[in-house]
This record gives structure tokens, C-alpha cells and sequence, in this order.
């Protein structure tokens, strides 16, 4: 039987796993890779290092198959991340200007003055930050940035692996990855001249743009992997995510709760108007040119508040005791956490808006407080999946989940009691990899997505129980508590 490679390109490391098609575990490899910090707000990788990464965890992945035929491998990558590089010599110019860097911050708020907004929302379906990739293009083609001559590339990590598996003769991305760069027009699926003109990035120098699921090209013996297998799909990691987590039909949502979480709704295959507080990025594009569109919501800190118990505050001594604490109290006797950190995220979009711990009185304890910060993630994805649902007027389906908290039955009891709806977690939590492996099959036959539908695994379920009144009364205090946590940093 044979199998399909997922390389999957994070923000800290890479991880390339086989998907056997008989259902047998997977076999993976993973490297870290080097974050640097030259400046403060500023974050950076080197590409040569992500790509000696990619080889190095191919060749073991490869190595244990035993001979199994590899029918197909699929890209998937933190996004945003921009790296530029030499065509004829496969070179990077500098280093990669990750997704969490902050230097075009300035940039951005000149082109908000500037009435540059809703143009970018209206096209992109973005909004002006620096999270997104185009003003990290434009800082490279500017002062201390690279030389802009014919040879120049600048692509997302994706586009760079796929350049170096092909060994130089494929320069592509994917629509969704393409979605991420505040430079695509979200219906044509092509690079925009008004958003290109806006932000000073040659449309010359950026890769072209394909479906995620479809023959991108063949590795090159000159790569370090066997020659000749076809790269067949690429989709940016949350994309990926919901791909991987069979969420096809419009309604249907996945939450990663990470270090923040991210909540991806599919609304199918017409592009919906900006939606206030929501990006509106593309799924993916099958090899058909069929287009899935969704809703993303972006919370910044969930993972995050369950660390800051444990190094901030001492409270727990490890992050897996945070879901038995929380467990052994009843409720949190009327205290409410905010974890506006570093502000909040979707729907509210506030930078100003700082942590806040309301409601304590003498009886609060430790249990207390745990199981507040479990509360508010399942809060902050109720806030963010409403918000969702009120833009594209299509109902929640049911939610599926991944990521290290949702390991915590409490907290997926406490979601489905706050959606109203059912949660359900996979046996396979991989879900990111499973995406860019199910995408390149897809593209080579060796599955249908009914198939694929069929391969998903339930671990466990989580229907609502609580009274309606009382999950809305408990909701409706936390949105006291976020009132009171906006606008705090400037005051």
C-alpha cells in the first residue's frame, strides 16, 4: 500500500509525516529551527535553515517506509511569513520576515490615515496590520531591504519549498496561502493591480497563483529526495486545519486552541462581504477551480493564559493541572478572567484593551481562578463563532476541534454548552498535516473526499446540557468583564 507526505512548515520547526492510505499510524520526523530577534517587534527565520529542515525530516520519513510508494506530498505553512530569493542561484536575500513581526506597523497605520481601508477589506477581505504579507514584500524592496533586479523572488514558505522540492523550475502558491498577502483579489483568485500599486509590490516578482489541491510540479533529483514525485497540495496551516478536519460543507467549523486559537468557518463558495471583527480569507481551491471561502476569527490568548498560571503566577506547577483544578469547583463563584494580554483579538480587535480579573471576593481560590481561564477560551469562541454566524447568516453545524487544550473534556463540555451546538474531537489531532496530505491524494487519485470523509475518527463527543438561560446569563457577565478590559492602555 502506498502513502502521502505532508511537509508541515511551522513557525518553530518542520514536520513531515506519512499518511498511509490503509489506515496504518503514521510515521513523522521533526526539526525545530533557529527564531531570531534582531530588533524589538521584529521576528526572522532563515530560509536555508527551514529548508535543510524540510530535507532532513523527508529523508527519515522516507527512510522508514520500507519501500512503500509515496503517491503524492502536500505543503502546508505558517502563513504570512515572506521570503525573497534568487531564481537563478536559489539564494535568500535576507531573512524571512515571519508572520509575528511588527516592523511595518507604521506603514500600515499611514496607509489606515491614508483612507486606504475599506479597499483593503472590500478586495483582500483583510484588514491593514502587519501580520498580513504585503507590507513585509514592500519593506524588502525598500531601504535596507534587497536589490529588485529580474531575478528577484518573493514568495510565502510554501512557495519557497515548493521552489527548492521542483529544484527551481516551479514558482507557485496556492489560493489560500495567496489570500494571506493582502495583495489578492479574493473572487478573481488573481493578484490585484490597485492593491499591488497601493503597496508597492511588483506583481512581476510574486509566484503564480494555483489551486491547493492540484499537480504544482515533480521533486528534483537535485532537492535530496527521490526525483519525480508529484507535489500536488498546499494550503496554509489553518486552511489546512479545516480541510484536514473534513469541514466541506458551509456551516461547518473548526477551533484550534493553541497558544491562541483560531476559528475557521466554511461559507462555501460565494465570497462574503467584510464582516466586522473577521478576516474573510479562501479555504482552498480543488483542481475544478471549486472555492471554499471562510470566516476566520483570531483570539489571541488561550494556551497562553493556562502558561501564565503556571510561570506568571505559580498556580499550577504543569499545564496539565490546570483542567483537573478547574474540575474540582462547581463553577468559578462569580470571578471572570479576561485575558486581554497583548489585547483582544476577533471580534473585538482592540490593541488597547488589557488582562482583567473581575468578581473576586474572599471565597475565590486557586480552583477558582483555573477554572476562569478555561471559561474564557470557551467565552472568546462563543464571541468569535457569533459573530461568524450573524455575517454569513449560515447556523453553526457543530465544531470540531483540535490543538493541546482540547485535551480538556471541561472545557469542550463548557464550549458545547455556550455554542449550543456539538463538539467533537478527532482521534487524530494532526490536523494541520492531514490537510496537506488529504489535499495532494485528492489531486492524484488516491481518494475521494467521501473517502476522506470516512477516514475521520471520532475520540470523543460533547453534546450542550446546560439550561439556555443559565450558559446565556453566564455569557452575558462575561461580556460585562470584556467591557471593562477595553481601552485600558489608554487610560
Amino acid at each position: 500500500m502506498g502513502s502521502v507526505i505532508a511537509i508541515d512548515a511551522g513557525t518553530t520547526g518542520v514536520r513531515s509525516r506519512a499518511v498511509f492510505t490503509d489506515g496504518r499510524p503514521p510515521v513523522a520526523a521533526y526539526r525545530e529551527f533557529t527564531q531570531y530577534f534582531p530588533r524589538p517587534g521584529w521576528v526572522e527565520h532563515d530560509a536555508t535553515e527551514i529548508w535543510e529542515a524540510v530535507k532532513t525530516t523527508l529523508a527519515e520519513v522516507i527512510g522508514a517506509l520500507d519501500g512503500d510508494e509515496i503517491a503524492a506530498i502536500g505543503i502546508t505553512n505558517q502563513r504570512e511569513t515572506v521570503v525573497a530569493w534568487s531564481r537563478s542561484t536559489g539564494q535568500p536575500r535576507h531573512r524571512a520576515i515571519v508572520w509575528q513581526d511588527r516592523r511595518t506597523a507604521t506603514r500600515c497605520d499611514e496607509l489606515a490615515a491614508a483612507g486606504a481601508l475599506p479597499a483593503v477589506r472590500a478586495t483582500t477581505g483583510l484588514v491593514l496590520d502587519p501580520y498580513f504579507s504585503g507590507t513585509k514584500f514592500a519593506w524588502l524592496l525598500g531601504p535596507g531591504g534587497v536589490v529588485v533586479d529580474d531575478d528577484l523572488a518573493l514568495g510565502t514558505v510554501d512557495s519557497w519549498i515548493l521552489w527548492n522540492l521542483t529544484g527551481g523550475e516551479v514558482f507557485a502558491t496556492d489560493t489560500s496561502n495567496a489570500s494571506r498577502t493582502m495583495l489578492l483579489d479574493l473572487r478573481s483568485r488573481a493578484w490585484s493591480p490597485d492593491m499591488a500599486d497601493l503597496l508597492g509590490v511588483p506583481i512581476g516578482h510574486l509566484p503564480e497563483v494555483r489551486p491547493s489541491s492540484g499537480r504544482f510540479g515533480l521533486t528534483s533529483e537535485r532537492c535530496g529526495v527521490p526525483a519525480g514525485l508529484p507535489v500536488s497540495g498546499i494550503a496554509g496551516d489553518q486552511q489546512a486545519a479545516l480541510f484536514g478536519q473534513m469541514c466541506f460543507e458551509p456551516g461547518t467549523a473548526k477551533n484550534t486552541y493553541g497558544t491562541g486559537s483560531f476559528v475557521l468557518m466554511n461559507v462555501g463558495d460565494r465570497c462574503p462581504d467584510p464582516a466586522e471583527g473577521l478576516l474573510t480569507t479562501i479555504a482552498w481551491t480543488l483542481a475544478d477551480g471549486t472555492t471554499s471561502y471562510a470566516l476566520e476569527g483570531a483570539i489571541f490568548v488561550t494556551g497562553a493564559a493556562v502558561q501564565w498560571l503556571r510561570d506568571g503566577l505559580g498556580v499550577i506547577a504543569a499545564s496539565a493541572e490546570v483542567g483537573p483544578l478547574a474540575a474540582s469547583v462547581p463553577d468559578t463563584g462569580g470571578a471572570y478572567l479576561v485575558p486581554a494580554f497583548t489585547g483582544l483579538g476577533s471580534p473585538w480587535w482592540d490593541p488597547y484593551a488589557r488582562g482583567t480579573m473581575l468578581g473576586i471576593t474572599r471565597g475565590t481560590t486557586r480552583a477558582h481562578l483555573a477554572r476562569a481561564v478555561v471559561e474564557a477560551m470557551a467565552y472568546q469562541t462563543r464571541d468569535a463563532v457569533t459573530a461568524m454566524t450573524a455575517a454569513s447568516g449560515t447556523p453553526l453545524a457543530g465544531l470540531r476541534v483540535d490543538g493541546g487544550a482540547s485535551a480538556m473534556d471541561l472545557l469542550l463540555q463548557l464550549q458545547a454548552d455556550q455554542l449550543g451546538v456539538t463538539v467533537r474531537r478527532p482521534v487524530d489531532q494532526e490536523t494541520t498535516a492531514l490537510g496537506a496530505a488529504y489535499l495532494a491524494g485528492l489531486a492524484e487519485g488516491v481518494w475521494t473526499q467521501q473517502e476522506l470523509l470516512e477516514r475521520w475518527a471520532l475520540d470523543a463527543e460533547f453534546v450542550p446540557t446546560a439550561d439556555r438561560v443559565v450558559a446565556d446569563a453566564l455569557h452575558t457577565g462575561w461580556l460585562r468583564a470584556v467591557e471593562r478590559s477595553r481601552g485600558w492602555a489608554l487610560e
